[in-house]
């Protein structure tokens, strides 16, 4: 069981690292529709972040009122924008890497099935419990199934305005802002490259298969947009596991799901594919749940210790 003071630091640590992650997005958001060409329009974030806001605190105060328990969000300016930065990190992730054209009620409705995933969808974790499924991905994978008028980003819509120097600058700052922040604070260094190992994997398999070309496939993986989402999405550290084999086997079932995906032609096969590891790995926090309480009623009580007066002199 864990100590108040390792909880305390997991909590200390995560906060930080939602502080880091919440600034990082915020930063490539306003970049992106100020000078690297997004083609979004300045709309959407807005439509998303005002949805997510709305959605969290009404959830969260629900939930403490049903359970006769304060907000978590009261308590002063900082515990409320601590409370929020989950929020707005699903938010601006939903925003920036789907195309809805000028539909913001579909903005809306993406980030609401991504916050509203994380009430719903849980599983029993210890005395509490956790939502399992990815927040954003979850909400841009059923709006990707539900909508055929809306697309994933342009990939090159990082790079537009940039020079040939800035081609190569801004995925460097995005790939070391992200090996920091997962080796600082998420500590998910071992599921990233579990997926980066396994998305070669993946495309030596297709290059046998089908006598493709290896580094055009590998490519895939290497621009900006693809940072993003191997950097910033994946290692969710809410929805991942904690131990390092574990982490490499949840990156390398990403990597694995995808390819199958891709062979059977199932478009949007990296949000489909991460959905679909988050759910199996629920499905199975779900099971160790159920057996670790058939186990407990199992356990005979155990005996009353003898009181004082009843001891040998």
């Amino acid at each position: 069981m864990a100590t108040p003071v390792l909880v305390e630091r997991y909590a200390s640590g995560h906060l930080a690292a939602l502080r880091r992650f919440a600034c990082g997005i915020t930063v490539i958001t306003i970049l992106g529709h100020a000078w690297l060409g997004f083609e979004q329009s300045y709309a959407q974030p807005l439509a998303a972040l005002a949805t997510a806001y709305s959605m969290q605190l009404l959830l969260e105060t629900m939930d403490a009122w049903c359970n006769k328990r304060r907000p978590r969000f009261l308590g002063g300016p900082l515990k409320l924008l601590d409370f929020l930065l989950s929020a707005h990190i699903t938010a601006l992730a939903v925003a920036m890497l789907l195309y809805y054209n000028d539909q913001l009620w579909i903005v809306a409705f993406a980030t609401a099935v991504a916050i509203g995933s994380k009430t719903i969808f849980r599983v029993p974790v210890g005395n509490g419990s956790r939502h399992f499924l990815n927040p954003s991905n979850f909400g841009i994978a059923v709006t990707l199934l539900l909508f055929p008028s809306v697309g994933i980003f342009i990939p090159w819509q990082f790079t537009e305005q940039l020079n040939a120097v800035g081609d190569w600058a801004f995925p460097v700052v995005i790939l070391g802002t992200g090996l920091f922040l997962n080796a600082r604070y998420n500590k998910r260094l071992p599921l990233i490259t579990g997926f980066l190992a396994g998305f070669v994997l993946q495309a030596l398999i297709r290059t046998w298969l089908f006598d493709t070309n290896f580094l055009a496939i590998a490519a895939a993986v290497t621009g900006p947009a693809a940072a993003i989402y191997v950097f910033f999405m994946v290692p969710d550290p809410a929805t991942t596991p904690e131990r390092p084999a574990p982490q490499v086997a949840f990156g390398l079932g990403v990597a694995l799901v995808y390819l199958v995906l891709v062979v059977a032609h199932i478009v949007y096969g990296l949000f489909l594919a991460l959905t679909i590891v988050c759910a199996v790995r629920g499905l199975w926090l779900f099971w160790l749940a159920i057996r670790q309480g058939e186990t407990e009623s199992d356990t005979p009580p155990a005996r009353p210790a003898p009181v004082a007066a009843e001891l040998p002199a």
